[in-house]
């Protein structure tokens, strides 16, 4: 063993111990004293040297050896550098490969030099040197900015390259919570932001804000350019994790999952946390608001601003490429102030503004998304104080023109709601400024933030033509914090939303808006405030005449004018005016007929209209539009009706129900307590037999129906916010919904509003245990 422990020196001759070159003797020296290799800097050096030329190794394992021998804390780290850097030229041609490839050839690609960079230890060796002044007591020479920007980076390139580098970092919460401490740090901000934004990507657990050292004071030291970048991490740390999926996964499962968890999630926590940080809100609200400069007058704008994007990562990168602008700038100014030379470089000059734009846009995608995370959080009601009090909404007035709608864009295909795309810059702020919309006038007051003085006055005027009493929250509207100039913010959406494209998924987002304008206890004024503007005949226009395909459109359109028409006279003679002829009226109700979980909220609204409208038969108007108006008169026809819940029941199981189709069941229990109040349940329950008999399956329908019914019993009962949403969207109390329910369920089987009782015994099975464990 001793004969193997001592070796030669190739060089010099000199007997030295200090190596041994043998990597077999070393592996098991390593097993005898228990002290084995355990990084691949410890390989011997000429072993590294012999390997690296077949091997393709381009001398990083030798140089990584280097590195942590000059990486002495005591060290002055200069040499550190030298190597680091020698380091960063053999990767970073890697990570611009993947940038800029196309991401599908670059995922597919082999990166080696990463690859080798971390095989031999490289990532947990920059994880060292970066941490090592926080686990020692002694004050060592501070690292240089750029040492640490450039491990940064390095690291950044790793988790791009290479599989499994993200998540390993991320397994290290006190490398992760070390991160943000760099981010006090203007030079080192940006390449540490995007690590982190990378690593919290892929972490298993969410990462509690309230863990982070100084979380307030090191928020209120950014500036707003750091701030918005700071956005794109927390609505990582702000969003729940399974939120993408949210309507594909069934109520049964999403119920099950709450009973076990009862308590807050971490992302709600956070977002407690990030809102009783001070002034955290008011300056998203000026970040969101705040003007671009209008300089530019280029006619490609919107051209130049794809081009962009096609090679710009995130704002993240674009802030590095605005910051080597700003230097180029100031270099270039001092070479020369000739007006003229200046002149014959104008798309030097003319692209860092562009970049300025898109710059700001990007910023306020990440802020509109924080906001309106917030907004559907559980602290709505003080985010919506908040909002409203740094007049967020006229300020986003102000730029709907200027910016956000700035011109119609094509082409787009539609993005779920919480699902992350690669869309530009422009088409991302455009879905995040509608969905900010939707939830921001979604049941709440605040609404009527988006009209303006006038628009206001003239909710009014229709309450007092119709002699109706005033919304009390249009009464109780701040007029200080409402839009400004000509047109309020919905009038403007209405605006574009009636030019937007044919093919155009924006209307899906543009209707969602819209509706929530329209959601909650129902406004005759409202109502006649959009009926006014021309809104039921553009929907009707894209459901009939253009022939709408999508699903996802459709079904917002139906929905809206479910919102629309419901109660409301004057929309259901504006729908015949418009719905002429019985062919346009056979597309209204094929479009109808093709998808009723799309459709079924307008099914919903024409039901309880027709039953308002017969209960006021005194007034001649109605008479009028009831004998008229064919949609009325269609669903009048009780074999309709009955159509509708057959198979209203029949698309639906408890197994399936999401929050998307759960609508379903309530439009079949909306027929069902109306012909209950008329004393006719009897009637459509006997019905539905008939019809289970007629199609050879007895009992299937309503054992469905009955276990469909216990699930709703479970589910709504202990949801205030659900149980009021149902009540606003049928205008009928919560407890004539639940008396309904109890008398549908009752074991009883000589009831004749039981559903039990028109079971036959054979074929009874409405005792079945459909909750998850």
């Amino acid at each position: 063993m001793a004969s193997a422990e001592w070796s030669e020196s190739p060089r010099t001759g000199e007997t030295r111990s200090c190596r041994v070159w043998n990597i077999v003797t070393r592996i098991r020296q390593g097993q005898i004293t228990g002290r084995g290799m355990n990084r691949g800097t410890q390989i011997p050096e000429a072993l590294l040297n012999e390997r690296d030329k077949k091997a393709k190794w381009y001398g990083i394992p030798v140089l990584l050896q280097k590195l942590y021998e000059s990486s002495d804390p005591n060290s002055d780290l200069l040499q550190t550098h030298v190597f680091l850097k020698e380091i960063s030229s053999l990767l970073s041609k890697e990570a611009m490969t993947f940038v800029t490839e196309d991401r599908k050839t670059a995922q597919e690609s082999t990166f080696p030099n990463t690859y080798t960079f971390d095989l031999f230890g490289g990532v947990h060796l920059l994880v060292e040197i970066l941490m090592r002044p926080t686990l020692t007591t002694q004050k060592n020479k501070p690292m240089s900015d750029d040492l640490i920007k450039d491990c940064l980076s390095i690291l950044y390139n790793c988790c791009l390259c290479t599989e499994g580098v993200t998540k390993s970092l991320a397994a290290r919460s006190d490398f992760v919570l070390f991160l943000f401490t760099l981010m006090t740090n203007k030079k080192t901000f940006l390449q540490t932001a995007t690590l982190i934004e990378d690593i919290l990507g892929v972490k298993k657990e969410m990462i509690q804000l309230d863990d982070i050292p100084n979380l307030a004071s090191l928020v209120q030291s950014f500036d707003q350019q750091q701030l918005a970048n700071f956005c794109r991490i927390l609505s990582v740390t702000i969003s729940e994790l399974d939120v993408g999926n949210d309507d594909k996964h069934t109520l049964l499962a999403k119920n099950a999952q709450q009973k076990k968890n009862s308590s807050p999630s971490q992302a709600e926590i956070n977002q407690a946390t990030v809102l009783n940080i001070p002034g955290f809100i008011e300056r998203l609200c000026k970040l969101a608001t705040r003007k671009v400069s209008e300089n530019t007058r280029s006619s490609n704008f919107l051209q130049e601003l794809e081009d962009w994007y096609t090679w710009l990562d995130n704002a993240l990168v674009l802030d590095a490429l605005m910051q080597m602008a700003s230097v180029e700038a100031e270099h270039s100014s001092t070479e020369s102030s000739d007006e003229s030379s200046l002149a014959t470089t104008p798309q030097r000059h003319h692209l860092p503004q562009s970049m300025k734009i898109v710059h700001e846009i990007m910023y306020k995608v990440e802020v509109l998304y924080v906001l309106c995370v917030l907004l559907m959080g559980r602290q709505r009601t003080q985010v919506h104080k908040m909002l409203a009090e740094f007049k967020l909404i006229p300020g986003i007035n102000y730029l709907f023109d200027k910016l956000i709608w700035r011109k119609p864009t094509t082409n787009h295909v539609l993005h779920g709601q919480n699902q992350n795309c690669d869309c530009s810059p422009e088409i991302s702020m455009k879905i995040q400024f509608l969905r900010l919309l939707q939830s921001f006038s979604d049941h709440h007051e605040n609404k009527y933030l988006l009209l303006n003085n006038q628009e206001l006055n003239e909710l009014s005027a229709i309450s007092m033509m119709a002699d109706i009493p005033e919304v009390e929250a249009v009464v109780n509207t701040d007029r200080s914090l409402v839009c400004e100039g000509k047109r309020g913010l919905l009038t403007r959406l209405l605006s574009v939303m009636k030019k937007e494209p044919a093919d155009s998924s924006f209307r899906f987002w543009q209707a969602r808006a819209v509706e929530s304008f329209l959601r909650g206890v129902t406004s005759y004024a409202d109502q006649v405030f959009l009926l006014r503007r021309g809104l039921l005949e553009h929907i009707l226009f894209c459901i009939i005449d253009s022939e709408c395909k999508s699903r996802d459109v459709l079904q917002s359109y139906f929905d809206l004018l479910g919102e629309l028409m419901k109660f409301n006279l004057l929309a259901f003679k504006r729908f015949n005016k418009y719905v002429d002829t019985e062919e346009k009226f056979q597309i209204f109700l094929s479009q109808i007929n093709s998808s009723l979980v799309d459709s079924n909220m307008i099914v919903r609204c024409i039901v309880l209209s027709l039953d308002r409208f017969e209960s006021q038969t005194e007034d001649v108007k109605v008479v009028e539009v009831l004998s008229e108006c064919r949609l009325l008169s269609y669903m009048a026809r009780v074999e309709n009706r009955l159509a509708f819940l057959f198979r209203l029941i029949n698309i639906i199981s408890v197994e399936t129900l999401t929050q998307e189709n759960v609508s379903c069941l309530n439009t079949s229990l909306v027929i069902l307590m109306l012909a209950r109040s008329k004393g006719k349940l009897p009637f459509y329950l006997n019905a539905l037999r008939e019809k289970e008999y007629a199609e050879k399956y007895p009992g299937c329908i309503l054992n469905n129906f009955h276990n469909l019914l216990r699930f709703w019993q479970q589910h709504y009962l202990n949801k205030d916010k659900d149980r009021t949403s149902l009540e606003n969207s049928a205008c009928i109390c919560f407890s004539y919904w639940k008396t309904t329910v109890s008398v549908l369920l009752s074991p009883d089987r000589t009831s004749p509003v039981a559903i039990a009782s028109y079971i036959d015994e054979a074929y009874l099975d409405i005792d079945k245990d459909f909750m998850e464990e």
